[in-house]
């Protein structure tokens, strides 16, 4: 029987085990350590950022950069309403509130233009745009409207605008290394920042706001939030190997474009994005046009072992955010009615699988 195919499994090699096992004989084993100095050196160096603090997750890194931005009760923070939960839960963990803004068409990211309106009309402390399924928002848009920006580029790392780097954009951003993400450290996650001050406090508050003295002394209030020597060592080595992870996603996504061209009601979010780091595909299905439902490829899929997943439930539809502010256009809820993810790993080594499937679930149409 063969194996499941999954949507973004890990990619991990032989090289993934020689830096653990090397860090682990160095005897740095606690939370610090050389592995996770160079991490943060080099993952800086990646973003284009002066600084990068590693943390125990994009969630964290999330919450500590609010924190460290100065968000708290009283403020109003934009978030995109096509998003991963953990974007508006930061911002409810520091007592904000989270004010919901509907997304583009194309690619699913915040619609800027509907972002100016907003802040005409409400105030607003920060922007937290997502660089959605590895594309970037529209950054340029966004810094135009001189509201601080928090930029949520878990999803992107590798990827570019503007010919900068995702992680590069707004007073500081937040990085995943989760599971499923373009690389990971198992769980982890970065802020990336040129502001030393900003970074100095997201260090501090990450290590439970420990006073620089002998005894522990504790003035703020902080959080277990660093990440460990031994996951920044798998970091590393994932990171060497980022470069050849993106290349054959592209390749993927590439083979999506070529298979759905041409079919009626079809098309790719982010398509024509050169620089996308492809982290997921996903396509948005017309049912008029197309003649078949987004969902039913999936369950079509799911029966050949091929995992495939909706595009994320608005946040403005889920109970927990039921009541808060939102300004919509009906794009996200569409894009969730009628968007599938499909598997998009770099570690997927029978594409081929995939491809007969969906060929099987369209010549039946």
């Amino acid at each position: 029987m063969s194996s499941r195919i999954f949507l973004s499994s890990p990619d991990v090699s032989g090289t993934e085990e020689r830096y653990l096992v090397n860090a682990l004989r160095s005897g740095w084993v606690a939370p610090v350590g050389p592995d996770l100095d160079a991490f943060e050196r080099e993952i800086a160096e990646r973003c284009g950022t002066a600084h990068a603090v590693g943390v125990s997750s994009g969630t964290a890194a999330l919450h500590l950069a609010l924190l460290a931005l100065g968000v708290g009760p009283g403020d109003a923070v934009i978030v995109p309403t096509l998003t991963f939960a953990a974007t508006a839960n930061a911002v409810v963990y520091t007592g904000a509130e989270p004010v919901f803004v509907d997304c583009r068409p194309d690619d699913g990211n915040i619609d800027a233009s509907l972002v100016e309106t907003v802040i005409r009309q409400e105030r607003v402390t920060a922007i937290l745009p997502v660089d959605l399924f590895g594309s970037c928002a529209d950054h340029t848009a966004l810094a135009a409207l001189d509201v601080p920006i928090i930029e949520d580029a878990a999803e992107a790392l590798g990827a570019t605008h503007a010919g900068r780097p995702a992680g590069s954009f707004g007073r500081a951003a937040a990085l995943s290394f989760n599971g499923n993400k373009i690389m990971t450290t198992s769980g982890g996650g970065m802020v990336v920042t040129d502001d030393e001050d900003l970074a100095r406090r997201c260090r501090h508050l990450a290590t439970q706001a420990r006073e620089p003295v002998p005894h522990y002394e504790h003035v703020d209030v902080g959080y277990n939030y660093r990440l460990s020597n031994l996951l920044a060592a798998l970091g590393r080595a994932q990171l060497s190997r980022l470069d050849e992870m993106i290349k054959r996603r592209r390749q993927l996504r590439e083979r999506y474009a070529e298979r759905f061209a041409g079919l009626p009601g079809v098309r790719l979010l982010g398509a024509g994005d050169p620089g996308a780091n492809c982290w997921l595909t996903a396509i948005a299905v017309d049912p008029d046009e197309a003649g078949w439902q987004a969902r039913e490829l999936g369950a079509h899929l799911d029966r050949h072992d091929i995992e495939t997943r909706p595009v994320w439930k608005p946040m403005h539809m889920q109970p927990v955010h039921r009541g808060r502010r939102a300004w919509l256009t009906g794009v996200a809820e569409r894009l969730f009615a009628t968007g599938l993810s499909l598997p998009s790993g770099s570690a997927i080594r029978d594409p081929d699988r995939i491809f007969t499937a969906i060929d099987e679930f369209l010549e039946r149409r």
